[in-house]
């Protein structure tokens, strides 16, 4: 695999959106916006597609993440992660404080969360929300500053 830490000329992509289609469109709207406290920038009860969407910041407008109600059922895998990375264990708790206060439980999380400290939440529809604490691409993740090696397999 080629690693890169720059974006590629010719590239000029001025934002990013990712979209998810929900079963439980306007539970996860709530979880999104006031449980996790994502900055909720745009919301339609109906659209052009008959379908209501909500477009959260991530942090901001250039990078964002999209709830798409589903009009028929969606199948859910809990691969499909939102990661969110925070300078640091107090930053990632005071989120997780907020998830555990709202009657979410971490849940079972992959071995890799677990190396790196993350804590990890499935969200309304079943899909993971894994808080850890350490920027990615900015910082080694916790496993590596301690010394450690990403495990195989």
């Amino acid at each position: 695999m080629n690693e890169t830490n720059s974006w590629p000329e010719g590239l000029a992509v001025g934002a990013t959106r990712i979209g998810r289609r929900c079963n439980r469109y306007e539970e996860c709207v709530i979880f999104y916006r006031d449980v996790v406290g994502l900055p909720l920038l745009y919301a339609a009860e109906t659209g052009p597609d008959d379908f209501g969407c909500a477009i959260f910041g991530l942090p901001g407008a250039s990078t964002t993440f999209e709830l798409v109600e589903g009009l028929e059922p969606v199948p859910v895998d809990r691969h499909e992660e939102l990661v969110l990375y925070f300078s640091g264990k107090a930053a990632r708790d005071v989120v997780a404080r907020r998830i555990t206060e709202a009657g979410y439980e971490p849940a079972q999380q992959y071995r890799y969360w677990d190396l790196n400290d993350a804590v990890t939440y499935l969200d309304p529809d079943g899909r993971e929300l894994v808080l850890a604490p350490w920027v990615f691409g900015e910082e080694p993740p916790p496993m590596r500053a301690r010394g450690g090696t990403p495990p195989t397999g």
